[in-house]
């Protein structure tokens, strides 16, 4: 290979490098409110797949009404990580109704896989012991917009 070629797959190789480097926490994504009976969250909403390899990677606090709302294309098993990722976090794995699933409680910095029982669309990261103080599990009905399509969260 010339030198050339060799140059332009080098640059080619380290401008998507830098496309998958996050430096910092993701902080001004789109935010949308919702709410586990009485507890409001306001979680910030990662939609496209840079947005959600992101997550909450590289940040060192977040404050206890906030989360972090994943949004998949279509319902599947989701597998979650925590490598990069400082906080410890519980991984609600949400229905298109807004019924949880299954929660997971993740470590910091760790390559465990923690997976939906079923497919889902929707993952809601909190602080870990976020639905566990407030008495929330597995078949609990999230409420808000990403979930007012669904049959059954409709308004009368």
């Amino acid at each position: 290979m010339n030198a050339l070629p060799r140059l332009l797959l080098c640059c080619v190789l380290s401008a998507s490098g830098a496309l998958h480097a996050q430096e910092g926490p993701q902080l001004n994504l789109q935010r949308v409110k919702l709410s586990a009976g009485m507890h409001q969250i306001d979680a910030q909403v990662a939609l496209t797949p840079q947005q959600r390899a992101v997550g909450l990677m590289n940040r060192k606090e977040m404050p206890t009404h906030e989360g972090m709302l994943f949004v998949f294309e279509q319902p599947g098993v989701q597998c979650f990580w925590m490598k990069n990722t400082l906080l410890p976090l519980t991984a609600a794995f949400v229905a298109d109704d807004g019924t949880i699933v299954n929660l997971a409680d993740m470590k910091p910095q760790t390559t465990d896989s923690h997976c939906s029982t079923k497919p889902v669309r929707y993952v809601l990261e909190m602080n870990q012991g976020w639905f566990a103080k407030r008495n929330i599990q597995a078949g609990a009905r999230l409420r808000g917009q990403p979930f007012a399509q669904a049959p059954g969260n409709a308004k009368p």
